[in-house]
C-alpha cells in the first residue's frame, strides 16, 4: 500500500471534465468521480444497492429518535417536574447539562469500540441501557441522583453523537452525503423537537412519570427492530488515500492534488464495476453481532481522538457544531418557564405545540443543506476545472447567518415585553430549526476533509461541541436570572453573530491549514492502516 504524501487532504478530483482521469465514475452523472474509490466486493457498503442503504438510514433515523427523544422529552414538562419533585429548575438543566457533556465525552469509549468490534452492537446496546435509563428517572427523589441518571443516560446514549456520520460515510460517496447527511442532522433534531410536543400531551393526560415510561417502551420496539435489521457497515478498503488511484507512477501536481500521468493517449475512465460472482452475506450473517477480530487497539484509538486537536479543521468544526447546539439549549431552558408563566399561561400540552415550528422549519431548511449543498459542491468543482476544496459547501452557512440572531432578539425581548405568542413561535422556530445549516456544514467539512480518520475527527469534534453544551446548561438558569432575558438575548443576539460569521475565515484560510498540517496527517493514517482499521 502507498500513501500519496504529497496530496492535500480533503481536496479531490470530484468532477471529469476532460475524461482522462482513471478512476471509477458514477453511473448516474458520468463525468463525476466516485469518492473514496470502491472495491468490486458487492458486501462493501458503497457497493450495496440504494434499498439496502435505505434500511440502513431507516435504522440510523429510528436510533436517532430511540436515544434523541428520551434525551429531550422532558423539556416542555419542567413545570410539572418541579411542582411534583424535590428538584429545582436549576436541578433539571444542570442535569441536562451533564447529560450533554457526557454524550460528548462518552464517544472517547464508543467510537473506538465501534472501529474495534463494529458499529452494530455499539448501536444496540446504547438503545437497551436507554430503556433502563427511562424506567429509572421517575424514581429519583434527590439532585444527585437525577443528575447521576442524566450522566448515565448521556454516556450510554453517546454514539448518537458522533457515530451516524460516520456510517453514512461509510455507505455513501462524497457526491452523495450532502442530502443523507442533512437526514441525519433532520432525525437528530426532530426528535429534540418532537419529544417535547408528544410529552406535553402524555403529562396532562398520564402524569410527567409516563413521559419517561412511553420512551422506555418506545426504545424497547426500537431495540428489536434495529437487532433484525441493521447490519455491519464497517468495511477495510485498501484503498485509502485521496486520489483515484494508487499506483507507482510518475505524477504532477495540479490544482493541490496529486494525479497519476496518463501513459495511453486515449485513456478511458474506469467503470463503475461491482463482482456479482462474489457470494454475498447471508441474512444470518448479516445478524452477527461483532465485526472480524482485529489487534486491540482502543486505547490508541482513544489518544488519536485528543491528537486530532492539531488540526484547526477540527476545532473550528466542533466550534460550529457546538454554536447551533447551543442556541437550541438556551430555547429548551428557557421555553416552559416563558411560555408557562404570564401573559401567556401555556399547559405542559401547548408548550410542547410550539415546537412543531422548529419541526417545520427544519424540514424546510434540510432540503437547502442537503440537496443544494451537494449541487452547490459540483457547480462549483466544475468552474474550478473539476477540483473540489471542503470549503465549497460552507457558503450554505450564509443561510444560517441571516436567519439565526436577529431571531434571538425577537424571542427574548419579545418574551420579555410580552407581545403576542406567534412572535415568540416564529423565533424559536428560526433559532431551532436554522441550527440544521450549523451542523450540516460543520460535519461535512471535516469528514470531507479527513476522510480515512473521519471516526476520530468526529469525537474531537463532538468533544468540543458537548463541552459547549454542557457549559451553557450549567449557566443557562445563573445567567437568565442575573441578567434578565431582555439583556442575555440581546447579548445572545450578537454572540451568535460573530461566532456564525467565522465561516467566512474558514473559506479563505481553510486549505491552508490543511496544507501546513498534511504530513502530521498522512503519519496518522498510515499508523490506522497498518492497525488493520477501518476506514
Amino acid at each position: 500500500m502507498i500513501i500519496n504524501r504529497e496530496a492535500i487532504p480533503g481536496t479531490v478530483h470530484l468532477v471529469d471534465q476532460t475524461g482522462d482521469v482513471h478512476a471509477q465514475h458514477s453511473e448516474k452523472t458520468k463525468d463525476v468521480v466516485l469518492v473514496p474509490t470502491p472495491t468490486d466486493d458487492p458486501d462493501d457498503p458503497l457497493n450495496w444497492s440504494f434499498n439496502r442503504k435505505l434500511v440502513c438510514m431507516f435504522c440510523l433515523v429510528l436510533y436517532n429518535m430511540a436515544v434523541g427523544v428520551p434525551s429531550a422529552a422532558i423539556y416542555s414538562v419542567l413545570t410539572p417536574i418541579i411542582e411534583h419533585t424535590n428538584l429545582t429548575l436549576s436541578n433539571l438543566n444542570d442535569g441536562t447539562g451533564v447529560m450533554f457533556l457526557f454524550f460528548g465525552w462518552g464517544c472517547m469509549v464508543w467510537q473506538p469500540m465501534a472501529q474495534q468490534y463494529g458499529k452494530r452492537p455499539v448501536y444496540i446496546f446504547s438503545v437497551f441501557v436507554t430503556i433502563f435509563m427511562m424506567v429509572w428517572a421517575p424514581y429519583t427523589t434527590s439532585s444527585g441522583e437525577w443528575i447521576a441518571s442524566k450522566l448515565l443516560q448521556g454516556f450510554f446514549g453517546a454514539p448518537i453523537e458522533s457515530l451516524g456520520e460516520i456510517t453514512i460515510a461509510d455507505i455513501w460517496f462524497e457526491h452523495e452525503r450532502g442530502r443523507w447527511m442533512s437526514v441525519y442532522a433532520v432525525s437528530l433534531f426532530v426528535s429534540n423537537f418532537i419529544a417535547p410536543l408528544v410529552a406535553g400531551f402524555i403529562s396532562d393526560g398520564q402524569g410527567w412519570k409516563w413521559v419517561c415510561f412511553w420512551c422506555a417502551i418506545f426504545d424497547a420496539v426500537a431495540l428489536i427492530v434495529l437487532f433484525f435489521l441493521w447490519e455491519e457497515t464497517n468495511y477495510s478498503r485498501p484503498h485509502i488515500a485521496p486520489d483515484d488511484e494508487i499506483e507507482e507512477a510518475p505524477v504532477e501536481k495540479q490544482a493541490g492534488i496529486v494525479t497519476v500521468e496518463q501513459t495511453d493517449s486515449n485513456p478511458e475512465p474506469s467503470k463503475y464495476h461491482v463482482d456479482m460472482t462474489k457470494p454475498m452475506k447471508t441474512y444470518m450473517q448479516k445478524l452477527k453481532f461483532f465485526d472480524k477480530p482485529r489487534p486491540f487497539v482502543v486505547h490508541k484509538l482513544m489518544w488519536r481522538s485528543l491528537t486530532m486537536f492539531r488540526f484547526p479543521v477540527v476545532c473550528w468544526s466542533g466550534f460550529y457544531y457546538g454554536l447551533a447546539v447551543v442556541w437550541f439549549n438556551i430555547l429548551n431552558a428557557t421555553s416552559s418557564s416563558i411560555f408557562s408563566a404570564s401573559p401567556y399561561n401555556f399547559s405542559p400540552s401547548m408548550v410542547g405545540v410550539t415546537y412543531t415550528s422548529p419541526i417545520l422549519v427544519t424540514f424546510i431548511l434540510t432540503y437547502f443543506s442537503g440537496n443544494v449543498g451537494d449541487r452547490l459542491r459540483l457547480f462549483i468543482a466544475r468552474k474550478k476545472n473539476g477540483v473540489s476544496e471542503p470549503e465549497d459547501r460552507l457558503w450554505m452557512a450564509t443561510i444560517y447567518l441571516i436567519l439565526c440572531p436577529g431571531c434571538f432578539i425577537l424571542w427574548g425581548v419579545g418574551a420579555w415585553a410580552g407581545i403576542h405568542w406567534m412572535g415568540l413561535v416564529i423565533g424559536m422556530g428560526v433559532i431551532g430549526g436554522s441550527g440544521i445549516m450549523g451542523c450540516h456544514c460543520a460535519v461535512n467539512y471535516v469528514l470531507e476533509s479527513y476522510r480515512e480518520l473521519g471516526s476520530c475527527a468526529m469525537v474531537s469534534v463532538i468533544l468540543v461541541r458537548n463541552t459547549m453544551s454542557f457549559a451553557v446548561n450549567w449557566g443557562i438558569t445563573p445567567w437568565v436570572e442575573n441578567t434578565g432575558l431582555k439583556n442575555t438575548f440581546i447579548a445572545a443576539c450578537f454572540i451568535s453573530l460573530a461566532g456564525i460569521s467565522t465561516f467566512l475565515p474558514m473559506i479563505y484560510f481553510g486549505k491552508r491549514t490543511r496544507v501546513s498540517t498534511k504530513d502530521a496527517y498522512w503519519n496518522y493514517v498510515q499508523e490506522a492502516t497498518d492497525l488493520g482499521l477501518p476506514h
